[in-house]
């Protein structure tokens, strides 16, 4: 599909939303959190990429490595039941439910997370001395999704407005005082790390605003608050803005890893998530830029990324060289899209591509791949094939998103619920976050996975 952005958006449009978002994001604030005292800022560094992935191999400072050796091969106890009600002199209170299977652990999970890795009072979560944007996106993610879990939802509602305080802290309106020609967008997004006066701030990574845009979505339809989908929409402005016409470009179009100048690959995973976003807001707002978008980016993906084999390969340079490596997760968001745009549109070639899509990933991603990979990307994996299973009522992706997080639940948890994941066995935000959002979408109604 061939549609020149200022034909989506035109700078008007986009000066509106930013406008927006200025509001937005201060709206989104609950109290500003106050810079932790003698705290080191990181020093922002770039996220290079290893093993033919962008990402780097830490996404934050880890809080220990598990000697294999000591990692757990037993069976997991279960969880322990919410703690009842004291009795008092007036009316009895209802006892709340105990949780059992899936909800009991991703609340377990949930808990483990908030006593590890969650500074008190500021929003924030530990890192290097604060997480990257990467991770803090999927608590964010983690917080959002127990909200959408009916037995959960009551006592999740301080969790999620607690991430939106923090959230606040990775906003960058302008890029101010950042020396001219540094970035190629100064629309206001959310850094890779915290921004200044607590953080170093630096480049916008568009997956990372992505994942943040996709959550805002999710929490819109629940609170409605019109903040929250401001800020959305905001982000999706600094998406669109960030498409390459370039007609010099090898397969033009597609969008970058950072706004940093000298990024020129283009990603699946900058470009499929920021379909589903703006699907997303499509659904929501009826308006047809978006699905015009949205349609444009999983062709694009289509066009220049989709390997003979059915499955997304990982970025394409300017001159045209594709990264063929293969990640479940950009498989994911590709199905996520398909099955969005078949929504949409009521154009069943989008619901086949979908499940043309899933039936090779379920194929190449085996037990031992996705084992390969860091949690998070069997999140994204997952999530995308159970919203693809509730069109198509297929149990198959629930099935495997199951046998994924019981694995991982038997062998990989610690004796106080961290898990860990990779080489060396690592605990981190990343992983635990990841964990949690696998059994609360399990635990969750699929509309409310998008």
């Amino acid at each position: 599909m061939s549609l020149r952005i200022h034909h989506l958006l035109g700078t008007p449009a986009r000066a509106a939303v930013s406008c927006v978002a200025l509001a937005a994001a201060a709206a989104l604030t609950v109290a500003p959190p106050a810079p932790a005292a003698g705290i080191r800022a990181a020093a922002a560094g770039s996220r290079v990429g290893t093993a033919g992935s962008r990402y780097p191999a830490g996404a934050e400072r880890p809080a220990f490595v598990v000697p294999a050796g000591q990692r757990s091969r037993r069976a997991a106890t279960a969880a322990r039941p919410l703690a009842k009600h004291r009795r008092s002199r007036g009316p009895r209170k209802r006892a709340r439910p105990v949780l059992r299977g899936n909800p009991a652990r991703a609340l377990t999970a949930f808990q483990a997370m908030q006593q590890q890795y969650y500074i008190p009072g500021s929003g924030l979560y530990s890192g290097e001395p604060f997480s990257y944007l990467w991770p803090f996106s999927q608590a964010l993610a983690a917080a959002i999704t127990l909200a959408n879990v009916p037995a959960l939802a009551p006592s999740m509602g301080r969790e999620v407005q607690a991430r939106l305080a923090g959230l606040r802290s990775y906003f960058d309106p302008n890029n101010s005082g950042t020396p001219e020609g540094t970035y190629t967008s100064a629309l206001p997004a959310y850094d890779g790390t915290v921004a200044p006066p607590a953080g170093p701030g630096g480049p916008k990574y568009y997956d990372d605003n992505d994942w943040v845009g996709i959550e805002l979505a999710r929490l819109y339809r629940v609170d409605r608050n019109a903040a929250v989908l401001g800020t959305a929409q905001a982000i999706m402005a600094f998406e669109i803005a960030g498409w390459q016409t370039n007609p010099e470009l090898s397969c033009p179009g597609g969008i970058p890893f950072s706004n940093i100048v000298e990024n020129s690959d283009r990603n699946t995973v900058t470009v499929a998530p920021a379909a589903e976003l703006a699907l997303q807001l499509y659904s929501i707002t009826g308006n047809s830029q978006y699905l015009q978008f949205g349609e444009m980016a999983y062709e694009w993906v289509r066009r220049c990324l989709l390997n003979p084999e059915g499955l997304y390969s990982d970025h394409i340079s300017p001159l045209g060289a594709v990264e063929p490596m293969l990640w479940s997760y950009n498989q994911g968001t590709m199905i996520g899209a398909g099955t969005m745009l078949y929504q949409a549109t009521g154009n069943a070639a989008f619901l086949y591509q979908a499940r043309q899509t899933a039936k090779a990933a379920l194929a190449y991603f085996t037990p031992e791949r996705l084992e390969l990979e860091i949690p998070f990307f069997a999140a994204v994996y997952f999530r995308n094939l159970l919203y693809l299973d509730s069109v198509t009522h297929d149990p198959s992706g629930r099935r495997s998103a199951q046998a994924y997080v019981d694995n991982a639940w038997q062998n990989l948890r610690l004796g106080n619920n961290l898990f860990i994941a990779g080489s060396p066995a690592t605990a981190q935000l990343l992983v635990q976050s990841a964990i949690v959002q696998i059994y609360g979408l399990l635990s969750s109604q699929p509309r409310s996975y998008f």
